[in-house]
C-alpha cells in the first residue's frame, strides 16, 4: 500500500509540475535557432543551407572546399548535424576536385567529436556502439577506395582517436591497408598518376600497352601530312611487330583486308578509341597433339633439340612439328596493325594504310583491297572522361 503510494506521487508530480512550483523542461529534437509554425524544423533548414554551401560557391577548388569544413568546424562546439555534413561533402568532391585528395579526406574525418564514440565493452565494440557515425566513416572510406586514394597511419591515428582499436572504421581501415598495397603496382601496364589529359599522350601509351603482347612490336609516329593529297592534317599513332608484317605479306591476295573499328581503351579513368586492320574470319589449323601432354617421358630437351623418345629410340609420332600459330592469329581474323589517330575519320585511316606501305615496307597494301568496316558511326570524339558523362573532342 504505502509502495504503491510511493510510486503514485511522482507521476502526479509530472501531471502538475505548476503546483509545487518546479520549472518542468520538456525535451526536444529542434535547435535552438528556433522552430517554423509549418512543421518544418529549423535543423532541417539549416541542414539545407550547409548543404547548399557546396553547390552555391562561386570557385570548386580544394581551397573553398577545405573552407567550407572550417566554417562548419567553428559553427558550432557540438557540431550538430556532422554526419549530414559529411554525406552532403563527400557528395560534392568530385565537383571541386577533390575526390582523390587523402588531405580532405582527412579533414573530414576530423569533423567528428573526438572520445565520444569510443566503445566502452565488448558489447558495444561488437554491436556498432553509434551506429551512424561509424557507417558514416566506412562509406568515406569505402569512396576512398573506390577512388584509389591509399590511406596512411595518420589517418589510423585519427580513426582511433574518434572510434577507439575496437571500431567498425577501425577495421575496415587495416582491410584496406592490407589489400591496396597488394593491388597498387600489381598491374605490368603501369600508368602515370594522374593519366595526362592530352589525346596524343593518351594514344601512345594505349598502343604501346596493346602492342606489349608481342616484345618484336614497334610504335611509330606518323603525320599525315606528308601523304599526297591528304584531307585530314592529324597524327597517327601506328603499332605494328615483324611478324605481323610477315603475316601481311603472306596474306592472299584475292582476299580484303578490313579496318575495324572504333573499339573502346581504357586507361584508368580515361577512354580512347583505336583501330585495327585485319583479315575475314577464317578457319586456322589445329595443332595436331599425338601425344598425352601428362607423360613425363616426352619432355623436351633444350641442349639436344630433340625429345626424349628419340634418344631411347621410340619413334612414336612425327619428327616434324606443327607450325606454331602466332598471337596474332585469332578466331575471328589475323590481326595486321593497330593505330589511334587525331580525328578518327575515314581520310585519316586511308592516311595510315599510305603510310604503313610506304614507310614501314608492306608493299602488299598496293595490290589489296582495303575495306572499312565500322561498328559505330565515325566522330571527332577520341577521348571520354570516365567521372562524368561529358565527352571532350
Amino acid at each position: 500500500m504505502f509502495l504503491t503510494r510511493y510510486l503514485r506521487w511522482p507521476m502526479g508530480v509530472l501531471k502538475h509540475p505548476v503546483r509545487l512550483a518546479i520549472p518542468f523542461r520538456q525535451c526536444s529534437t529542434q535547435s535552438k535557432e528556433g522552430t517554423a509554425d509549418d512543421g518544418n524544423p529549423s535543423d532541417k533548414k539549416s541542414l539545407i543551407v550547409r548543404t547548399n554551401l557546396f553547390e552555391s560557391a562561386a570557385k570548386k577548388d580544394k581551397q573553398t572546399y577545405i573552407e567550407m569544413v572550417k566554417i562548419f568546424e567553428k559553427r558550432s562546439v557540438h557540431r550538430r548535424n556532422h554526419v549530414e555534413f559529411i554525406y552532403a561533402a563527400l557528395r560534392h568532391m568530385e565537383e571541386f576536385g577533390v575526390n582523390k585528395d587523402i588531405a580532405v579526406y582527412k579533414a573530414l574525418i576530423d569533423v567528428m567529436p573526438k572520445g565520444k564514440f569510443i566503445p566502452t565493452n565488448i558489447f558495444q565494440a561488437e554491436f556498432m556502439h553509434y551506429p551512424r557515425q561509424q557507417q558514416c566513416i566506412i562509406d568515406l572510406l569505402e569512396q576512398m577506395e573506390d577512388n584509389g586514394v591509399m590511406p596512411d597511419y595518420e589517418m589510423e591515428a585519427m580513426l582511433i582517436n574518434v572510434f577507439g582499436k575496437k571500431g567498425h572504421p577501425v577495421r575496415k581501415y587495416w582491410r584496406m591497408m592490407y589489400w591496396m598495397p597488394k593491388f597498387k603496382n600489381l598491374s605490368p601496364w603501369l600508368l602515370p598518376n594522374p593519366v595526362p589529359d592530352d589525346t596524343f599522350e593518351l594514344a601512345r601509351l594505349a598502343v604501346e600497352r596493346m602492342c606489349s603482347i608481342d616484345p618484336r612490336s614497334k610504335v611509330e609516329i606518323f603525320d599525315t601530312k606528308t601523304v599526297e593529297n591528304a584531307l585530314d592534317h592529324t597524327w597517327v599513332v601506328s603499332g605494328q611487330s615483324v611478324e605481323q608484317s610477315e603475316l601481311l605479306e603472306a596474306h592472299n591476295k584475292e582476299e580484303p583486308i578490313y579496318i575495324e573499328g572504333p573499339f573502346v581503351i581504357w586507361l584508368r579513368n580515361r577512354c580512347i578509341s583505336y583501330y585495327i586492320l585485319k583479315s575475314a574470319p577464317k578457319p586456322l589449323e589445329p595443332i595436331e597433339q599425338t601425344e598425352d601432354p601428362d607423360d613425363v617421358s616426352n619432355l623436351h630437351n633444350p641442349y639436344i633439340g630433340l625429345d626424349l623418345r628419340f634418344r631411347k629410340g621410340q619413334r612414336f609420332g612425327s619428327a616434324v612439328s606443327t607450325r606454331r600459330r602466332s598471337v596474332h592469329e585469332q578466331d575471328d581474323g589475323i590481326i595486321y596493325a593497330i593505330c589511334c589517330t587525331g580525328t578518327s575519320t575515314k581520310d585519316s585511316l586511308l592516311s595510315w594504310i599510305r603510310l604503313l606501305e610506304k614507310q614501314n615496307g608492306n608493299g602488299a597494301l598496293s595490290s589489296l583491297a582495303v575495306l572499312f568496316k565500322f561498328t559505330s558511326p565515325t566522330a571527332e570524339v577520341t577521348v571520354s572522361d570516365g567521372n562524368s558523362n561529358t565527352v571532350q573532342h
